[in-house]
């Protein structure tokens, strides 16, 4: 059923939200209109609405880029088909998209920034119809949980294509028991790494993560970056693995101390992929990376072409979904966006339409 208007939660300025309601727009060519049935609440929303962080499409607008739901108006080919909308979405014409680089296309389009006053804590949303992921089989896998498809496994799965990951790789995932980095050691493990040693400070979640593809883990807390290598080369001696070369390491804290942390961990022929985001600055001697014939590379979003691949993981069971992930009413945003500021939250939420 198409609405004459988008019942939304509009953040009016950073730290204030309204329940409104906006027209629907004549869609464009090309354009289809997403009924949402879920859209999850991620670190990049309370940053633009706690840390002031700017947002392309200035206040107010309507945050929310992890989103699913159901095609209700558009391309009648389109029309009552299951969607995933990619957090990333190229213009797919410039250079960069071109050379195969567009998940960081400069004229890419972001629900919740950068597409007009549109996101997912909404009732619908407007979105181009190219590079939607539809759905299909999803087995017994809820709709409303595949939302966070769209950043917190996809930015993962990117992030180990950047790595070129293969088959028997050694994997170290530094911030192995949060939002992200939980699908980065599924993603890890599911593509078939050998070893998956996972780093965190909530020990408990980190424990719980030995169930999901984590083969050793570390809480770093009270050691300094030597005692922790002392660890993995313990573990490594254990398992006939070498401990000095050939490292993966992906970090997702973003924090300082990760940071520094995975910059030690860095050793011969190994890689460091730079996964969360944060503004402090750490040094480092880059003549280590000469020496070590090692890389050290970033990686943003997800090209939607990988997104087919990541829900046939997630439906598949090579990464699950629903022991990390719970939903609530829409209603209960505020609320949400408070307990997850402040770290009370165990499992990424989804925010699911009740107006």
């Amino acid at each position: 059923m198409i609405p004459k208007n988008i019942q939304t939660w509009q953040m009016t300025e950073p730290g204030k939200l309204l329940r409104t309601e906006i027209p629907v727009p004549t869609l464009a060519a090309g354009e289809v209109l997403v009924e949402i049935h879920g859209c999850g609440v991620c670190h990049t929303d309370l940053s633009y609405f706690y840390m002031g962080v700017p947002t392309v499409q200035k206040p107010p607008l309507t945050l929310g880029h992890e989103i699913s739901g159901v095609v209700v108006a558009g391309d009648a080919a389109m029309v009552g088909k299951e969607v995933i909308i990619p957090a990333v979405l190229p213009c797919n014409e410039c250079e960069i998209c071109k050379s195969g680089r567009g998940n960081r296309c400069l004229a890419q389009k972001m629900p919740g920034n950068s597409m007009g006053i549109y996101g997912g804590f909404s009732s619908h949303i407007p979105v181009p119809a190219k590079d939607l992921c539809v759905v299909g089989n999803r087995g017994k896998v809820p709709l409303e949980h595949l939302s966070v498809v769209a950043d917190a496994v996809t930015t993962p799965f990117q992030a180990a294509k950047r790595a070129k990951l293969a088959a028997g790789d050694r994997v170290i995932v530094i911030g192995a028991a949060g939002g992200v980095g939980s699908f980065m050691v599924q993603v890890a493990k599911g593509m078939g790494a050998r070893a998956v040693i996972g780093i965190d400070i909530n020990t408990e979640k980190l424990e719980f993560m030995k169930g999901y593809g984590a083969d050793f883990t570390i809480d770093p807390r009270g050691k300094s970056a030597k005692e922790v290598k002392e660890l993995i080369k313990g573990y490594c001696k254990e398992q006939g693995l070498p401990a000095n070369y050939g490292w993966k390491v992906f970090e997702v804290t973003g924090s300082q101390p990760g940071q520094e942390l995975a910059l030690a961990l860095l050793s011969f022929v190994g890689m460091l992929v730079v996964v969360g985001y944060g503004t402090a600055e750490t040094s480092y001697m880059l003549s280590k990376l000469m020496a070590f014939d090692a890389e050290l590379i970033g990686t943003w979003g997800c090209l939607p072409e990988y997104y087919p691949q990541v829900l046939e993981m997630c439906v598949d069971g090579r990464i699950a979904l629903a022991p990390f992930v719970e939903t609530r009413p829409m209603s209960q945003i505020q609320q949400v966006f408070e307990d997850a500021h402040h770290g009370k939250l165990n499992k990424r939420v989804v925010l699911t339409p009740d107006f």
